[in-house]
């Protein structure tokens, strides 16, 4: 079974796929096993973190842009991860988590994209490689975190979870195809 490991410095998130020699470490410092989420609460609150660091992630790149666009863009989609925070919020008060039904068509369009970092001179095709980046990568992230077992009601909060990033990443690759793969 993996293991999920986080920095305490910058939240960053590995998951140990092959185990080596020493420990894994990050800003300095070692990192700490993730936890293995036995109860929805302790779902929920890393759920909510995560939210946040999207869309803190987001607002910070809409500063950082130079085209007005690329800016509205990144706070539409930090004004999306609001929204999620909030609905995860929500539901660690007491409400129901309603997650859409069935799963979600994955157009597959970032799989074979090269990786890149983000830019203040990104253009619109480099900022929407980006954020779908982000959303398979939260995707993959709740479905491994699914797959690791524990209690059922664990596991089926991060299947919806994962399928409440694949609705964004869908979003995205179907944005990208009409103006990207269309206009070449």
């Amino acid at each position: 079974m993996a293991e999920f490991l986080r920095c305490g410095g910058c939240a960053r998130i590995v998951k140990v796929i092959q185990e080596g020699k020493g420990d894994l470490s990050c800003c300095g410092q070692a990192m700490q096993p993730l936890g293995n989420f036995q109860s929805a609460l302790g779902i929920l609150e890393f759920a909510i973190e995560k939210e946040a660091e999207a869309r803190e992630f987001y607002l910070e790149w809409a500063a950082k842009l130079k085209d007005e666009h690329l800016r509205k863009l990144f706070r539409e989609l930090a004004a999306e991860e609001q929204k999620h925070k909030e609905k995860l919020e929500r539901v660690k008060g007491g409400g129901a988590f309603r997650g859409g039904a069935g799963k979600v068509t994955d157009l597959k369009i970032v799989d074979y994209m090269v990786d890149i970092a983000p830019d203040p001179d990104m253009d619109y095709q480099d900022a929407l490689i980006i954020a779908m980046r982000r959303e398979r990568s939260a995707f993959k992230l709740y479905n491994d975190l699914a797959a690791m077992g524990g209690a059922e009601e664990a596991r089926e909060l991060f299947l919806a979870l994962a399928q409440e990033e694949a609705r964004h990443k869908l979003r995205l690759e179907t944005e990208y195809e009409k103006n990207i793969i269309r206009d070449n």
